[in-house]
């Protein structure tokens, strides 16, 4: 019963997924950011908490190794991933701090940031994109049907309709998916 229940719940999301033109015009929008982005040499940061953070790791991977095909590295990277510097910085000052300190650090005008998180209201991913707006980076939610906090705040909400965790975390990576492989057959088109 659990097995055939969450399968058609999962379908159920991305058939309204399948017909939402406005989400369709935000996804190309958020993966024009990074193209125009990459082609200025900038780079596109991610951050989320616990099975976002695995999800922000995941695109952050396809985009700075490879996706369908070999070609150049983007320069794309998941703010959670050196532990030492998560667990400082949470320690030393509050674990709200960790994403907006390495985005003071490493993000610059014009990079792209994104953000995962399902409520769209996680304080440090929250935090992170008000200090991306300081430096002049753009954003990117990847949230929930709601969009939380980050509704109003990212440049791009991209709004899953749902409000189940697990669904909407699936639709995540289909969505990083569709942004990889947009992002790499613009900039590494292949012939033929």
């Amino acid at each position: 019963m659990i097995i055939k229940k969450s399968i058609g719940q999962s379908i159920a999301v991305k058939q309204q997924m399948l017909t939402d033109q406005d989400l369709h015009g935000k996804i190309q929008q958020a993966a024009d950011s990074c193209i125009e982005c990459f082609q200025k040499q900038g780079k596109v940061l991610l951050c989320g908490n616990g099975g976002s953070a695995a999800d922000a790791q995941h695109i952050a991977a396809e985009l700075s190794g490879r996706f369908y095909y070999d070609r150049d590295p983007l320069y794309a990277e998941a703010l959670h991933v050196n532990t030492s510097y998560v667990t400082a910085v949470a320690n030393d000052y509050a674990y709200d701090e960790i994403f907006a300190r390495m985005v003071k650090a490493a993000g610059r005008k014009g990079d792209v940031l994104i953000g995962l998180t399902t409520s769209g209201n996680s304080a440090n991913v929250v935090k992170a994109f008000q200090q991306a707006k300081k430096v002049g980076m753009i954003t990117v939610a990847f949230t929930g049907q709601t969009g939380g906090k980050l509704a109003e705040l990212a440049d791009i909400c991209l709004k899953i309709p749902s409000v189940n965790t697990a669904r909407i975390q699936e639709a995540h990576i289909l969505t990083g998916h569709i942004l990889c492989e947009i992002i790499e057959s613009t900039i590494f088109p292949k012939n033929g």
